[in-house]
């Protein structure tokens, strides 16, 4: 019978070998099916599972009606049973998943063969597939193992567009003018803030190097990551609080903070910032957080308004570092490695340089550009046209 099925008749034959299910005819069974390819019938399936209950029962059932059991007092008796009913249960989890997996295989096996009467998709059944030989107690994490496990930066992260070299190239310096009282405040702010930082860092003086560069995009993403939490959180209480549905702007604002965030922590693989440097993020940082968040509750409008144009200030920004890259101080970034986080985020090329990073950056902030100035021009509860990753 090496290459045949299990059917109802093999099966039945098998336990007509074993008699009662008792402690020591499971591993017997166990041994049988394990020879045998799981044919592709459900109604045998069927059959063999509730063979396997009925067993199950049965033992246990024996065992506790057993007067060894019931009328010995010693406790080592009580705990040699606990010990036996452990152990064969793990045998008949095992036959059940054998059952499972081996049905599995086949019928994606039949599947990829182009005969579709067996299963819809075998993507369906993935949560089915267990090891058969595997020890039921090795699926519960080790504590131990999973505090040492350090997982590179990237590791975790929601989907997000990765650019072709067409799309990195083509970014543009874009803008949209303002209509109307919000959209003008909106872009006035933005000014207001744009030309208060450039004063105050020192941005304006002088050459620019590789420190005020760093410097620049570390601060910058540490508030570029903040609008898209906070209006993500905003939206997710709202949505709790009316107990209505949010209209898919959540996952599209969260992965836009996520990507601002993985800005940020690429840049840091270049420079760690100063104690003074950490100071000046936690400030505005909680400065920050409170007026988006109150402005959020006041307008939504407002806050994507101001982030669209935001965007596009960024986008002039790393426009204007690419230009440094290729004729001033910075040209070194033309052959400087990619970071590792960089390489594996944006699936970049194993010998992208800075340069590619930059460029990657940008076309992320040109498209945070034309989201956030599209849900701008949205009712709060329209639709969001922008799916997961898009």
């Amino acid at each position: 019978m090496g290459s045949s099925t299990i059917s109802v008749s093999s099966f039945r034959g098998l336990t007509k070998l074993t008699g009662n299910f008792s402690f020591y005819h499971l591993p017997t069974i166990h041994h049988k099916i394990n020879s045998l390819a799981i044919g592709s019938s459900c109604n045998d399936r069927r059959f063999i599972h509730s063979k396997i209950d009925k067993r199950e029962n049965a033992i246990y059932s024996e065992a506790c009606s057993s007067p060894q059991l019931n009328h010995n007092k010693d406790n080592n008796v009580t705990k040699s049973f606990s010990k036996q009913w452990n152990s064969q249960r793990l045998d008949l989890l095992q036959v059940r998943s054998l059952v499972d997996s081996n049905q599995i295989n086949t019928e994606v096996d039949q599947y990829r063969k182009g005969k579709f009467d067996t299963i819809p998709n075998p993507s369906d059944l993935a949560h089915f597939r267990q090891s058969s030989n595997k020890d039921i107690e090795s699926s519960v994490p080790n504590p131990n193992e999973a505090l040492n496990d350090h997982p590179p930066i990237g590791t975790y992260v929601l989907p997000h567009p990765i650019w072709t070299e067409e799309q990195v190239h083509s970014v543009e310096i874009t803008h949209k003018k303002p209509e109307g009282f919000t959209d003008n405040l909106a872009y006035k702010t933005v000014q207001l803030f744009r030309s208060a930082f450039d004063l105050f860092s020192g941005f304006k003086f002088g050459q620019t190097n590789e420190r005020k560069w760093l410097n620049r995009i570390c601060f910058l993403e540490t508030v570029a990551g903040v609008p898209g939490m906070v209006a993500a959180m905003m939206r997710h209480m709202r949505s709790l609080r009316r107990m209505q549905r949010d209209q898919g702007w959540i996952h599209t604002l969260l992965e836009e903070a996520e990507n601002e965030r993985m800005h940020l922590l690429t840049a840091l693989q270049l420079k760690q910032p100063s104690l003074l440097f950490r100071v000046c993020v936690i400030g505005s940082q909680g400065v920050f957080v409170t007026m988006f968040g109150v402005s959020y509750i006041i307008s939504p409008k407002f806050c994507h308004r101001f982030v669209g144009y935001l965007e596009e200030e960024a986008v002039k920004t790393y426009s204007k570092c690419l230009e440094d890259i290729e004729h001033g101080n910075m040209k070194h970034w033309k052959t400087q490695p990619a970071p590792d986080v960089a390489l594996r985020y944006w699936k970049l090329q194993p010998d992208a340089t800075m340069k590619d990073v930059i460029l990657a950056i940008r076309a992320d902030e040109a498209h945070h550009r034309v989201v956030n100035h599209c849900l701008a021009s949205l009712r709060k509860d329209e639709f969001n046209p922008y799916k997961p990753g898009q």
